[in-house]
């Protein structure tokens, strides 16, 4: 089998996993990529802010690879771009929206300049050697998304990117059923299509169900509004904006991301804002509650996020308190339950009515359901089928729906992450591994670790580890006894023990700062002292051990 008879695909990411989307495409001397996601870390990867595709196959195949394709906006599919560019300068694919998020994490490390973006639109085509890609519209909860189409001598192969068939998008665009369905007619060699919620029956709802759910909350809501989603839910934003215009509320959003990715959605038309319905933080912390909904980042639970802060009432601007509302819209990644739980505890003692996804339809999934996801095999009916984007249970899961339209099972391929696909016009097949792996990334992409590394970091960073134990009565919230601090492969030097000491002081301050329900949650008071120690010892030593707060509750 000669390079020319067979088209190559190569999962880096993605295939068994959610996160971390990414995959190369090979054919006769020229290599595209579909995406560059990132993943955020497992709780035992110390130390680790972001996790990436390993790129050692793109290097070893560098003077080949031509150009990177972006399906949709989501850092789960742009966020490791910049670091692919880092080692490997090309030009850059995207829709409009798509483009604006991804310049923004271009500018945030310095290669915004030095990369060539290219927009396009739905129908749009792109030669690459000779691959033609065109770039054919679907539906997804972040505007202008796209599926991929790549057509070579041997045969066309689809990547779906994340998709649902929404019939009533906020946006009145629909997916493109009629290129959809020519491929299908014209003949697809492969379909490589979103596994994300194949064990879910039926249909996804649309986005536009969830505002019968939010005009409720607007309505019996006598208090402020806190409304927590993803920031480049452009969909679920303008709903808010909407809805805010006709309750004669004002909108603050509070929170980096969110604020700069409404700046980029007005910017390039993607949000229809109502007459000064916006209003910058600190001019909503002089509306009265019934005035105002706040939108936030936070929806996972992270412990800096400006939800975190709300929740903790430590927030400079705003106190949530009782009549207020504090909606959850957006799905619970699989990880981050605990963390979320712990926010929702908090608000619930500050007298907030809590709405999240478990119990009331204040967020829909952007992703096909099982009956969506027939409809695409049914549109595309491909020769071959490989399902992606999911761990190995969805993947399978969405074998057997396959199946079930009458796909054989022989031609249907459970490809894992670093697989090289063979597809020919009769066959397909794994004809070897690529290097594959995770990149972890720490401190915003100051460094970089492989997961031995990591593992190692769990008992000795590579500049020492601090341990910080700290007894907390449960009970009141106070400290029982003085707190310990313990270096390992860190303080090597004469003074060792008036830093340690200095260190013990800078916890008791910590501690001393928090509010008692701070204090009592173990999971928060974790997080307070490792950033506080950190922040010590990279200004004292400008070095950064790994802090391990260690919080005894008695």
């Amino acid at each position: 089998m000669t390079e020319s008879e067979c088209i190559e695909v190569i999962p880096l990411g993605g295939v068994g996993e959610f996160g971390m989307n990414m995959m190369a495409v090979r054919y006769h001397g020229s290599i595209v990529v579909i995406d560059a996601g990132l993943m955020f870390p497992r709780n035992d990867l110390l130390g680790v802010d972001i996790v990436i595709p390993d790129l050692r196959y793109l290097m070893e195949h560098r003077e080949e690879v031509r150009a990177v394709f972006l399906t949709h906006g989501h850092e789960d599919h742009i966020g490791g771009l910049p670091f692919l560019l880092r080692e490997i300068p090309l030009p850059v694919y995207g829709t409009a929206l798509t483009l604006g998020f991804a310049r923004q994490r271009l500018e945030e490390h310095g290669l915004l300049d030095q990369t060539e973006l290219k927009r396009i639109q739905r129908r749009d085509t792109v030669n690459i050697g000779e691959m033609r890609l065109e770039f054919l519209g679907v539906t997804h909860s972040v505007a202008d998304a796209v599926a991929i189409a790549l057509r070579t001598p041997v045969g066309t192969i689809v990547h779906t990117g994340d998709f649902k068939f929404d019939q009533a998008p906020p946006d009145q665009t629909a997916s493109d059923y009629a290129r959809l369905s020519a491929y299908g007619d014209a003949g697809v060699l492969a379909l490589f299509s979103d596994s994300t919620n194949s064990e879910r029956p039926g249909y996804t709802p649309s986005e536009s169900d969830v505002r019968r759910t939010l005009e409720q909350i607007f309505h019996s809501t006598r208090g402020k509004i806190v409304v927590a989603c993803f920031a480049s839910s452009s969909h679920r934003i303008q709903l808010i904006l909407d809805l805010a215009w006709e309750f004669g509320r004002k909108v603050a959003p509070v929170g980096r991301s969110m604020v700069q990715n409404i700046a980029i959605c007005r910017e390039l038309g993607y949000l229809s804002v109502p007459p000064d319905v916006i209003v910058d933080s600190r001019e909503g912390e002089h509306l009265a509650p019934e005035e105002l909904v706040l939108l936030s980042t936070g929806s996972q639970g992270e412990p800096a996020s400006a939800l975190a802060r709300l929740a903790y009432g430590k927030h400079k601007g705003y106190e949530v308190a009782p009549g207020d509302a504090v909606v959850f819209s957006a799905r619970a990644i699989p990880g981050n339950d605990i963390r979320i739980s712990h926010l929702i505890n908090h608000f619930c003692r500050r007298g907030a009515k809590i709405y999240d996804e478990g119990h009331r339809m204040v967020h829909v999934s952007g992703h096909a359901s099982q009956e969506e996801m027939k409809l695409m095999l049914n549109l595309i009916r491909p020769r071959f089928f490989v399902p992606i984007h999911g761990e190995y249970r969805q993947l399978f899961n969405h074998a057997l729906i396959a199946q079930e339209t009458g796909l054989p099972a022989e031609r249907i391929l459970m490809a894992e992450t670093g697989d090289i696909i063979a597809l020919t016009p009769d066959a397909i097949e794994v004809r070897g591994k690529a290097p594959v792996g995770r990149r972890l990334i720490d401190e915003g992409g100051i460094a970089e670790f492989d997961e031995l590394v990591v593992r190692d970091r769990q008992h000795l960073s590579e500049e020492g580890v601090v341990l910080a134990v700290v007894p907390i009565r449960k009970s009141t919230g106070l400290i029982e006894g003085a707190p310990e601090l313990i270096s390992r492969g860190h303080i090597q030097v004469e003074g060792g023990a008036a830093l340690l000491a200095e260190a013990r002081q800078v916890v008791l301050e910590t501690v001393e700062a928090c509010s008692k329900e701070e204090r009592v949650d173990s999971l928060q008071l974790t997080e307070t002292l490792r950033t506080e120690l950190k922040r010590f010892f990279r200004k004292r030593t400008a070095t950064r051990p790994m802090i391990v707060p260690v919080v005894l509750e008695i």
